[in-house]
């Protein structure tokens, strides 16, 4: 899909948004590609993303999803916005065994006030990678001053 963003700087105006992302960051994923309605970005794997099984957590493999999802739905808003998740369904595919997680979000319908989003979540071990989740998810489009109710 080829969107046009209502901003023509969406790009710095992501990185901004990334850079504040408490909770992103605490994890230690990293997006490295910002594009129209499309994000990419990796997460290093270590002891603490994994369950008892040397696994992925399901929750990172979930967090990851609507992280990507959340910042491909921000790339099409005006400045001044920002998107919340309304709904999200993660399919879990595959056991996560690697060293690197890989999410991609993509937007697949933007709406006036919804934006319907699909993440992508793989792990990647040397030179293989495998699909370990799949992700629906519904961005809402919000001003930040309307979300402060008493």
């Amino acid at each position: 899909m080829i969107f046009k963003p209502k901003e023509p700087q969406f790009v710095e105006m992501v990185t901004d948004k990334i850079a504040g992302n408490h909770f992103t960051n605490y994890i230690g994923f990293q997006i490295h590609t910002i594009q129209e309605g499309r994000i990419v970005g990796e997460l290093k794997l270590e002891q603490h993303h994994l369950q008892q099984m040397e696994f992925v957590h399901g929750g990172v493999s979930a967090s990851v999803a609507d992280i990507v999802c959340g910042f491909a739905a921000f790339t099409l808003v005006q400045k001044g916005q920002g998107v919340v998740t309304v709904d999200i369904k993660v399919s879990y595919l595959n056991p996560g065994k690697g060293d690197t997680l890989i999410g991609i979000g993509t937007v697949l319908k933007a709406g006036s006030k919804l934006l319907f989003c699909e993440g992508e979540i793989w792990v990647q071990q040397q030179t293989q990678k495998i699909l370990i989740a799949k992700a629906s998810a519904t961005m809402a489009i919000v001003n930040p001053d309307d979300m402060s109710r008493p």
